[in-house]
């Protein structure tokens, strides 16, 4: 059975800096190839990349992730009853949130109790893990805790009620949701696997991190108080990083169901979903130290493939560390080095057929890739990925 499947393989160099930290504050690495690499971890690179959607989709079709759940829902169900008091909406919102769920939703009991100690008002109810929820899903369950006013617990011991609950928490899933999965501890029937795989970006040569010495004076220091009022070091690390993922264009869709708007075509909202995703995953950069490093490159290289079969990572072909050529740095050989790997692979498993590919270059150091596929600017990329899904999705005669 044919499958709709993205790869998206990108080859980015950073300078100096410490974009994802490790418990002590040094940059991660990981041992591949039997160096040490630098490692930027899947999950900051997901967020960086969930953070761009911001700017290139509607409000609308995003999810809020959080454990204040409760105040999210408070405005719209007032909205809809004006007669409901805040209080009121926070006690309604956590019982329909609890029943959608399956999820304590209750105020903390540290913030309770420091709450009652001091006599302050009780804090707002909260889930005890992150819930992910899209617009439309708060809409449903605003609807749903306004219209049990009355007497929550006798709404939701109906069936009807509260099967309306489950339902409203597990369909219409925004992009992000979609994209990236959502996990319910206590309910695995409205989980949600994730359309995208994003793998943990890692240097193509092995690395050592170096450490930062800095000082901070006092701007009121007198000659007679000489020297730094402040003293540390900040570990940081520079690498041309392999970063990799892939997007199962057929969860996707499931996912997204019918669509985030009723009067368009099914394969719409899933293009919008395709090309949002390619250029968050391509231009965003997680942010840590960003204030220290400044460190806001853009990647050298980017290969795209739509495939109709598997995904595939082009990582082996940095299992040996690529050595810095003199004057010419890692990116050239880790250009040079993907260009042979790709076809061979790619021959050997005959995974060639049907692949359409886009190459993303700029610089001398990039051009062995170009050959690879059709050279295009970042906007006729993502237009060009958008186009060839919704194709691939239209029913043949």
């Amino acid at each position: 059975m044919s499958r709709i499947i993205l790869d998206l393989h990108v080859l980015h160099t950073v300078p100096p800096s410490n974009l994802n930290r490790d418990d002590t504050g040094s940059p991660k690495t990981a041992v591949y190839g039997g160096v040490r690499r630098a490692r930027v971890s899947s999950q900051s690179w997901k967020r960086a990349t969930r953070l761009a959607f911001d700017g290139l989709l509607d409000p609308s079709e995003l999810g809020v992730r959080t454990k204040r759940v409760a105040e999210l829902l408070v405005d719209r169900i007032r909205e809809i009853d004006p007669t409901i008091t805040t209080s009121e909406a926070l006690s309604l919102a956590a019982v329909t949130v609890s029943v959608a769920t399956g999820s304590t939703v209750e105020a903390p009991k540290r913030k309770a109790d420091a709450a009652k100690k001091s006599g302050e008002k009780q804090p707002a109810p909260e889930s005890s893990y992150l819930m992910f929820l899209s617009e439309r899903q708060r809409e449903g369950l605003a609807q749903l805790a306004a219209e049990s006013k009355e007497d929550p617990k006798a709404f939701y011991k109906q069936k009807a009620n509260k099967d309306r609950a489950k339902k409203a928490a597990d369909t219409r899933h925004s992009v992000d949701i979609a994209l990236f999965g959502r996990m319910v501890a206590d309910d695995a029937d409205i989980n949600v696997d994730a359309a995208a795989q994003v793998a943990h970006a890692l240097s193509v040569h092995a690395v050592d991190n170096e450490s930062d010495y800095y000082t901070a004076v006092d701007d009121r220091n007198t000659r007679a108080e000489p020297g730094a009022s402040m003293i540390g070091t900040i570990e940081f690390n520079s690498a041309t990083l392999y970063r990799y993922a892939a997007l199962d264009v057929d969860l996707l869709r499931r996912n997204l169901g019918q669509g985030l708007r009723e009067d368009e075509p099914l394969t719409e909202p899933v293009r919008r979903a395709v090309e949002a995703f390619v250029q968050g995953f391509i231009t965003s950069m997680p942010t840590g130290k960003s204030n220290t490093f400044a460190n806001h490159t853009l990647p050298d290289a980017v290969i795209v493939k739509l495939r109709g079969d598997r995904p595939i990572s082009f990582v082996g072909a940095f299992e040996e560390p690529a050595p810095a050529m003199a004057g010419n740095g890692n990116l050239r050989e880790a250009c040079d080095r993907l260009a042979r790997y790709i076809p061979d692979v790619e021959n050997m498993y005959d995974a060639e057929d049907g692949v359409l590919t886009w190459v993303l270059r700029t610089g001398d150091s990039t051009a062995e890739l170009s050959g690879l596929g059709t050279e295009v600017s970042l906007k006729k990329l993502v237009s060009a990925v958008g186009e060839a899904v919704t194709r691939r999705q239209e029913p043949t005669e």
